[in-house]
């Protein structure tokens, strides 16, 4: 059975997640349209100047390997 696309982003969020909590920040799926996955990242990694590298080294590489379909992650303020 394959995992639906929302279970595999979720997945990739839950093998970076601890990494973000170890650096006191954390992060939260908001939503997936178009291949295009918006998460909000919060505690200290709403300020954090490295949000950015962490965004596309980190998180944008493990959605992708999990779900090759996503095109791109974005940050949300929402």
């Amino acid at each position: 059975m394959e995992l639906s696309l929302q279970m595999r982003v979720q997945n990739a969020l839950a093998e970076i997640r601890p990494y973000i909590l170890s650096d006191g920040g954390e992060i939260e799926l908001i939503n997936i349209q178009n291949n295009i996955v918006s998460v909000k990242l919060t505690g200290a990694c709403q300020s954090c100047p490295m949000s950015s590298f962490t965004l596309t080294m980190g998180i944008e590489t493990a959605i992708k390997e999990h779900a090759p379909e996503i095109t791109s992650v974005e940050l949300t303020t929402e």
